[in-house]
């Protein structure tokens, strides 16, 4: 980004949040000796984008509402994360990657002095479903949020509203004798959690960079962001891998897209107890990770063409705090997915992103999938029930066209299956699908606006049960940046 004030309301976005973000970024203060230091003390703010997992399968009711969904706490749910940028002849372009998808590339010549940038949008978003949804996922398309049976939510037909894209972020570089030491700070207001619903500050990248290290909270290994779509609706398609998670990252090679990269990662997961959850034995019983998952990532390509395979390892245990004299349901599985993505560069802008992924008991990973456990019956007496890592396929497939420097269009397909076992009940999550169109405009530089149908589709487990959902959405985007120092 150039050293340049964008967007004209950006000041006072900027101005606003610095304040928050200078306590975890006084590194960079010899740069900008004009920032202030006075904090606000009287704003609470909520700035995290994950929960601690509770461990308690007990506390899960009956069948669809028994899903205690980890991931909506720490999935940074999907999102419109493209950061438009011109070339010389003022086009727009995605340039494949998100402006916030894991730490930039090295430049060529490191910066010889220490720089500081603030950076981010507004964003309006105003919309029309014309089908019904959770009243908590009210702006976006989430097929597991959609009615799991005849007029769940109410009647169809809802007009909503909202800013809860707004972004801001602040990030530095300081050069030092082992490399650029590199920070990175980002928030948006999209409630989720307990927050569900709300317009409410949330943390989404918070991490520090020197070297081949990284520690903090962003992007897994196991994700491609490189996969989203140039799209409007903020949770993005159901059948990608998409997390932000705490994190140890170690990444010997990084040359734009060669990479090489493996990770530690914070675990956690949920369960439906189905059909057997009002048993007494079952409510002692509490999850327990032992050991961190393990993700890897490997990446091959030139600057818009490339492939990606990423695989992850999970142990996920559970204990019986109340074991009786005939059973102890203490027990333990293995979690495992492969995920394979690509996007490939076609003409001067467009590209084609696609990915597909398989696994057992990652469904935390995914965008917009269920439960990672269910139970499962087994023929000891002394462990007469089990846990059941579920089965999971996710497919993407989107093109980004750009028709001039103007106007630009992105359409494309996703899916999420699950492979249900015979404990869970009929109207359990089995199948969601996911598709958009879109039209968007760039008047002058750092401004969106557009339009865009949406489309998505719930199948339930075996009671016959779907449901199709339609939205039409116009949204406006304005961008800011302000950047000091550097060389």
């Amino acid at each position: 980004m150039q050293p340049t004030m964008r967007g004209c309301s950006a000041q006072y976005v900027g101005m606003a949040a610095l304040v928050v973000a200078l306590g975890s970024l006084s590194a960079t203060a010899q740069s900008v000796s004009t920032i202030t230091s006075t904090l606000v003390s009287d704003t609470k703010l909520q700035l995290t984008d994950t929960q601690e997992p509770t461990g308690d399968l007990a506390q899960a009711t009956p069948g669809r509402k028994a899903v205690t969904k980890l991931a909506e706490d720490t999935h940074a749910y999907a999102e419109l994360n493209m950061e438009y940028s011109f070339d010389k002849e003022g086009s727009p372009s995605s340039s494949a990657t998100p402006q916030d998808a894991g730490p930039p590339a090295p430049p060529e010549q490191p910066p010889t002095k220490p720089d500081f940038e603030l950076y981010g949008f507004a964003m309006l978003d105003m919309g029309y479903n014309a089908g019904q949804t959770d009243p908590a996922w009210f702006d976006v398309e989430r097929p597991t949020k959609l009615p799991a049976f005849r007029d769940e939510f109410g009647h169809d037909g809802n007009f909503y509203a909202g800013v809860r894209q707004t972004r801001f972020g602040v990030k530095s570089n300081i050069p030092t004798k082992v490399g650029d030491l590199k920070t990175v700070f980002e928030f948006e207001l999209f409630g989720v959690g307990v927050d569900a619903g709300q317009t409410t500050f949330r943390l989404r990248h918070a991490y520090g960079e020197l070297g081949q290290f990284l520690a903090g909270q962003t992007w897994s290994p196991f994700m491609d962001p490189d996969v989203f779509p140039n799209s409007i609706e903020y949770w993005g398609p159901n059948g990608m891998v998409f997390f932000r998670n705490v994190q140890l990252r170690w990444q010997p090679v990084h040359n734009e897209n060669h990479q090489v990269m493996f990770a530690l990662e914070r675990p956690g997961a949920s369960a439906d107890l189905g059909a057997v959850s009002d048993r007494d034995i079952l409510q002692g019983v509490k999850f327990r990770f032992p050991a961190p998952d393990v993700s890897a990532r490997v990446r091959y390509g030139g600057k818009r063409t490339y492939i990606q395979i990423a695989g992850i390892g999970r142990y996920i245990a559970w204990s019986d705090t109340a074991p009786t004299a005939v059973t102890n349901l203490t027990g333990h599985t293995f979690g495992w997915g492969a995920h394979v993505s690509s996007n490939i560069g076609l003409g001067k802008k467009d590209a084609f992103k696609w990915s597909a992924v398989y696994g057992h008991g990652v469904e935390n990973y995914m965008n917009d999938a269920p439960v990672d456990i269910a139970p499962k019956l087994t023929t000891n007496i002394h462990r007469p029930i089990t846990g059941d890592p579920l089965p999971v396929l996710g497919i993407v497939a989107f093109y980004d066209r750009y028709w001039s420097e103007k106007w630009s269009t992105s359409i494309g397909y996703s899916l999420v299956n699950i492979t249900d076992v015979r404990l869970q009940l009929p109207d359990s999550f089995r199948r969601g699908q996911y598709g958009l169109v879109n039209l968007l405009y760039y008047p002058v530089k750092d401004v969106m606006v557009g339009g865009e149908f949406q489309w998505g589709r719930r199948a339930n487990f075996n009671d016959g049960w779907s449901f199709n959902d339609y939205r039409v959405q116009f949204s406006a985007r304005y961008n800011f940046s302000f950047k000091r120092g550097g060389s």
